[in-house]
């Protein structure tokens, strides 16, 4: 999925937190975002995810506006993931359930990124009795799950340990070649950058350069 930004602002009162005149974020491959702290990350992320509404200007999706069926195809995961007091499974199954996906198949597609991401031991645990490193990985196959076109992430893997880094990194690789979806990722390790991103953008003061 293509995303174009068209003079694009975000006001909260009178500041402007994001001044982006014209930017497109490549269909299929996967773009890295960098800044330092309250340079509009999160906020962009927000407005392509279509959580935030309130903005000035335009953003296209395979050149048309967000709508229903649109939405259905994005999906976010954020710094610090929220999860159902109901057991990791069901965290796993819970998009695909509300999209009437067949029951064999949400089996099939649970145990599958369980495995991807070394949490099949966690299937029955409650999700908020689990580690934060953890609730990151359920918080991903949760996502995953639908199999977005359109794949949003505010900084995966800024509270883990190096091996569930590596696992979740090398599940985004898997993920994005089998399915080619266009993936945006928030990070501030430029070594993480270099491993997972065909591009990078810096955004400084709400601006890209």
């Amino acid at each position: 999925m293509e995303v174009k930004l068209r003079n694009l602002k975000k006001f909260y009162k009178d500041y402007l937190a994001l001044d982006i005149g014209d930017y497109t974020f490549k269909k299929g491959i996967i773009t890295g975002i960098m800044g330092s702290n309250g340079a509009g990350k999160t906020t962009l992320l927000n407005i392509v995810s279509g959580l935030d509404l309130d903005f000035q200007g335009n953003v296209l999706y395979d050149g048309e506006p967000l709508d229903e069926r649109k939405q259905k195809e994005i999906t976010q995961v954020f710094q610090k993931p929220f999860l159902f007091k109901r057991k990791v499974k069901d965290n796993i199954a819970y998009p695909l359930v509300i999209r009437k996906i067949d029951k064999e198949e949400i089996r099939r597609r649970t145990l599958e990124l369980a495995k991807l991401l070394e949490i099949e031991d966690l299937l029955d645990k409650m999700g908020n009795q689990i580690s934060g490193g953890e609730a990151q990985k359920v918080a991903l196959a949760r996502a995953l799950a639908i199999r977005p076109k359109l794949l949003l992430l505010d900084e995966p893997t800024s509270s883990i340990d190096q091996k569930a880094l590596i696992t979740i990194e090398n599940c985004l690789h898997i993920f994005h070649r089998n399915t080619n979806a266009t993936i945006i990722i928030v990070t501030h390790d430029a070594t993480q950058s270099d491993r997972l991103c065909d591009e990078v953008v810096f955004l400084e003061r709400g601006r890209i350069c």
